[in-house]
């Protein structure tokens, strides 16, 4: 049975809201183009918060704050790196990737624009990378299942399993209805209510519990290793953190929005006001961690449920701090970040199954009507199977994340990246990147070598085998060359 309370009435308004913006965005979705990339017509303010929106799911307020809460800011050394990566995607990778897929006659998929970009007629790569985005984003899907289904199971008091569903259909209604355009659109509503949520709790923590110094000092009174950057991490703990940065150069939720901005001029507004965003909520994720760890010390009464599982750290705070009205507002922003970032892993996962298999092998001439639908119908496909792997009540959201972060991160990122600036780089470097680079992390993922997150070696060996594959693979075709120049000639100026 449904309980319904002031909290959750405004977090149904939400949702009800969401559902109207893909009704809404149904109208302008006319062709193939504008459900999985938004017809490229997106400004900087929707670019920015769109990439923001879609790279933080449910764990900036519910892993990140958990981690946090556990073991002090000696875990913002995560926030560190995603900050310095975000930074360098925004800097080596958006302005070129724009120009490249547009070049490569208008490439609407990352899979298709490797084919593109490296004349592959066996199509080989792209069904490589495809089934790489399958196989790792039908992971990262059901983190944001389980997360969605955490903050249901709160909101409604209701069974795990019956939690899950509800989370899930919230979600996939607007990606099926309005595609891209729905979803980058809503995006930008739900970048702004998650920034409102990290900046506003942290500071009624604070004034809870009589200001920031006195809020130190409770931490400090809990464990004072809690305020050290370096206590209790190894050097290749900080190292496992920061090179969470390496992973933004393979997400294909976020690189498709470099691809869907309307021109290559609004990539440097757009960067700033998305490092920006970063800064705040990431920020403030980690303060929403370490106040709370004040606070439910000070309010042990209330602590139960978070030491059960320091993970709902963001949303008891929320439902105590706050009257029942503003708490549904600020739990709608942990269905924001999870709704903007599965809703887009979901899209991709469509487009992909859409345009890089069914219309290059089974259908190269469907029409419109033909591929919209069956993209809608994958959309339900992909997240019936990460809904089965979120089954499981114990899954932990920041465990399920980093793997498959990992995965896009090694096989996937030196590739994309080293496709935009390595002029020397051949199809056969490509394909054997992305291998050695995949099955490095779902080995080192097993093994645990050194306690070293698996995206360090991977990103790493990847690289290595595309630079040496490549330097005894023949040299690339003329074409290809001249392309690469062409790309390089304009993106100097931006």
């Amino acid at each position: 049975m449904i309980s319904f309370n002031p909290t959750a009435i405004t977090f149904c308004g939400y949702l009800i809201l969401m559902l109207g913006v893909g009704l809404f965005a149904w109208r302008y979705t006319k062709s193939f183009n504008d459900y999985i990339l938004g017809g490229r017509r997106f400004g900087s303010f929707v670019t920015a918060l769109s990439v923001g929106a879609s790279d933080m799911s449910g764990w900036l307020l519910m892993g990140l704050p958990g981690a946090v809460f556990l073991h002090g800011i000696s875990e913002s050394w995560l926030a560190i790196g995603l900050i310095i990566g975000t930074y360098f995607n925004w800097r080596l990778v958006a302005a070129r990737l724009r120009l490249y897929t547009e070049r490569c006659q208008n490439a609407l998929t990352l899979p298709d624009y490797l084919t593109k970009r490296f004349e592959d007629n066996s199509r080989v790569l792209s069904i490589c990378f495809s089934l790489l985005i399958l196989f790792f984003f039908t992971i990262y899907a059901a983190s944001g299942m389980v997360a969605g289904a955490r903050l249901f199971e709160n909101t409604f008091q209701l069974d795990y399993q019956t939690a899950l569903w509800l989370g899930a259909i919230a979600t996939i209604s607007y990606v099926f209805i309005g595609g891209f355009l729905a979803v980058s659109w809503t995006d930008t509503i739900q970048a702004a209510l998650m920034c409102l949520a990290l900046i506003v709790t942290p500071f009624a923590v604070m004034i809870d519990l009589g200001g920031a110094s006195t809020t130190i000092e409770q931490v400090r009174a809990i464990d004072p290793n809690m305020l050290s950057l370096t206590t209790g991490q190894t050097v290749i703990g900080v190292l496992s953190l920061l090179a969470w940065g390496l992973g933004y150069f393979g997400q294909p939720h976020i690189l498709v929005r470099f691809m869907a901005a309307k021109s290559v001029d609004v990539i440097p507004n757009a960067r700033r006001v998305s490092i920006l965003w970063m800064l705040f909520c990431l920020g403030g994720a980690v303060c929403v961690g370490f106040f709370g760890a004040a606070f439910f010390a000070q309010h042990s009464s209330v602590a139960t449920s978070v030491i059960e599982n320091p993970e709902r750290v963001f949303i008891v705070l929320a439902q105590v701090l706050f009257n029942p009205w503003i708490a549904g507002v600020l739990m709608s922003a942990i269905l924001s970040a999870v709704m903007s970032t599965l809703s887009c892993q979901l899209l991709v996962c469509s487009s992909t199954l859409t345009e890089d298999l069914y219309r290059a092998f089974i259908r190269p001439h469907a029409k419109v009507w033909e591929l919209v639908w069956f993209g809608r119908a994958m959309v339900i496909a992909v997240a019936l199977v990460a809904i089965y792997i979120a089954m499981d009540p114990t899954s932990k959201v920041l465990n399920l994340v980093s793997y498959a972060w990992a995965g896009f991160g090694a096989s996937l990122g030196p590739v994309v990246l080293m496709s935009l600036w390595y002029k020397g780089m051949t199809r056969n470097g490509a394909l054997a990147g992305m291998i050695v680079g995949g099955l490095t992390v779902v080995i080192w993922h097993h093994f645990a070598f050194f306690g070293l997150y698996e995206i360090l070696p991977g990103f790493i060996l990847s690289a290595l085998t595309i630079f040496a594959v490549s330097r005894l693979d023949k040299k690339p075709s003329q074409s290809m060359l001249e392309a690469f120049d062409g790309v390089d000639l304009i993106a100097q100026k931006h």
